[in-house]
C-alpha cells in the first residue's frame, strides 16, 4: 500500500503516536467472510445499495482497482478476470437504462446523490473497456456528472441537494457523490480534472458547515421541509468514509500536489468525525444508532463503517490512536456476522430510527462488513501496523 506523509508533518508540527493498548483480534476469516458477501448481493437492490456493493467488491476483491491501493488512472487494460463481477455489474445497469438520454445512471427514489454513488464503477467500466469504439458508458457517466452539476437543486452557496423535490441536505450524500466526481476528475486529469476534484473537496466542505456541530458530530439531515438533527451513526460514518474516498482519489491522482491544502483539510476533518465517534463506543464495542444518545439502541452498521476508516486513516497517518476503539469495533462486529453470513443487530436502514426486525437485513450493512474487513486487511500489511512514528 503507498503511504503519505503522516498529517502531522502536512500541518507542520512534531507528534509522537502512540500505540495504545488493544483487544487481541483475528480475522474474520475467508468463510465468513463469503458468506456476507454471497447474501449482500443478494439484497442489493435500491441504488445507494448497488454503489456500496460494488465499492466493497472492488476494496476487497480488486484492491488495485480502488482509491486506496492503486495509482490513477488505472490501466487500461485488465488481465483477464480482473473486476469482472464489478464491471458486470456496472455494464447490466448502464443498458437496463429506460432511456439511455436520462441523466441519472438508475432511478434513485427521488435522491440526487444515490445514483452516482454507482459512477466509479461505470467510469472503471468505460475506462478498461475492450471495445475503444464504445462510447456508452463514458456517456451514462457524463450524464450523471452533468445532473449532479447543472440540473440537482443547491443552496444559495452551492451545495448539492441529496433530495430532487427540494434543497435538503443528508450527511449520507458525501459517500454518494463527492467520490464519484473526485473519480472522473482524476481520470480526466488537466485543468478539468483538476477543477472536479475541486468541486467534490468543496461538496465535503460545504456539508460540513451545514452538518457538523460543535460536537464534532455530523447531524443527519438538515433543511427542507423535515430535518433530523440527531448524530446519527451512519450518517457519520457515510460522511468520513465518503470524505476518506475523495481524500485518496485526490491522493493517488497526478494532480494531487496542486491540493495540498485540500487534503490536509480533509484529513482533519475525517479525524473530527471519528475522535468525536469513539468517545461514545460502548463497552462491547458497539455504537449507538444516535451516537450520543444513551437511550437509542446498539447499531452494527456504522460501527462497522466507521472501524473501517480508523483503519484506512491509521495506514494513512501513522496515527494509532484509535485503533483500540476499531479493534474492540472489528471484534464486535465478528461476533455479529451469524453462521449464516449475515450482520446482525443493524439499524433500518429505511427509518434511520428503529432497528431491523429479526427476520430483516441491512444491505449496507453487509456491505460495510466487506468494507472492514478490507480496511482491516490493508492496515495490517501495512508498513505502520502499530508501530510508533515520530513525526
Amino acid at each position: 500500500m503507498i503511504h503519505c506523509a503522516p498529517l502531522s508533518i502536512l500541518l507542520g508540527c512534531a507528534v509522537a503516536y502512540a500505540a495504545p493498548a488493544s483487544q487481541a483480534v483475528t480475522s474474520m476469516g475467508e468463510a465468513k467472510i463469503a458468506k456476507v458477501k454471497s447474501n449482500l448481493l443478494q439484497i442489493a437492490t435500491h441504488s445507494w445499495e448497488i454503489g456500496t456493493a460494488m465499492e466493497a467488491l472492488t476494496e476487497l476483491e480488486w484492491p488495485s482497482l480502488s482509491v486506496f491501493g492503486g495509482s490513477l488512472p488505472p490501466p487500461v487494460k485488465l488481465s483477464t478476470g480482473t473486476g469482472t463481477d464489478v464491471i458486470n455489474w456496472a455494464t447490466q445497469i448502464v443498458r437496463a437504462k429506460p432511456d439511455p438520454n436520462a441523466l441519472p445512471l438508475i432511478d434513485g427514489d427521488g435522491a440526487v446523490g444515490d445514483p452516482a454513488s454507482i459512477g466509479v464503477a461505470v467510469e472503471l467500466t468505460n475506462w478498461t473497456r475492450t471495445d475503444r469504439g464504445d462510447h456508452e458508458f463514458s456517456t451514462a457517466a457524463g450524464h450523471q456528472l452533468r445532473y449532479l452539476l447543472d440540473v440537482a437543486p443547491r443552496t444559495s452557496d452551492g451545495a448539492i441537494s441529496h433530495r430532487s423535490e427540494q434543497v435538503q441536505l443528508w450527511a449520507d450524500f458525501v459517500y454518494m457523490a463527492p467520490p464519484f466526481i473526485a473519480y472522473f476528475g482524476a481520470l480526466e486529469g488537466g485543468n478539468g480534472g483538476l477543477s472536479l476534484l475541486k468541486i467534490a473537496y468543496q461538496q465535503c466542505k460545504l456539508y460540513r458547515q451545514y452538518l457538523r456541530d460543535s460536537s464534532g458530530l455530523w447531524k443527519h439531515i438538515v433543511l427542507g421541509s423535515w430535518q433530523d438533527n440527531h448524530h446519527w451513526g451512519t450518517g457519520n460514518a457515510w460522511a468520513a468514509a465518503g470524505m476518506l474516498r475523495v481524500l485518496e482519489t485526490i491522493r493517488h491522482s497526478n494532480l494531487a500536489s496542486k491540493m495540498k491544502n485540500e487534503q490536509a483539510d480533509l484529513k482533519s476533518w475525517i479525524n473530527e468525525v471519528v475522535s468525536a465517534s469513539w468517545q461514545h463506543q460502548h463497552s462491547n464495542g458497539t455504537l449507538f444508532n444516535y451516537i450520543d444518545e444513551s437511550d437509542s439502541f446498539a447499531d452494527s452498521s456504522s460501527t462497522a463503517l466507521l472501524a473501517s476508516v480508523t483503519y484506512r486513516m491509521a495506514a494513512l497517518t501513522g496515527d494509532t490512536s484509535q485503533l483500540s476503539a476499531a479493534d474492540k469495533a472489528y471484534n464486535l462486529i465478528k461476533s455479529s456476522v451469524d453462521s449464516g453470513g449475515w450482520l446482525r443487530n443493524t439499524v433500518d436502514p429505511l427509518t434511520f430510527n428503529t432497528a431491523s426486525a429479526p427476520s430483516g437485513h441491512s444491505p449496507e450493512g453487509q456491505a460495510f462488513v466487506l468494507l472492514l474487513q478490507s480496511a482491516y486487511r490493508d492496515y495490517h500489511a501495512s508498513g505502520f501496523n502499530r508501530a510508533t512514528v515520530t513525526a
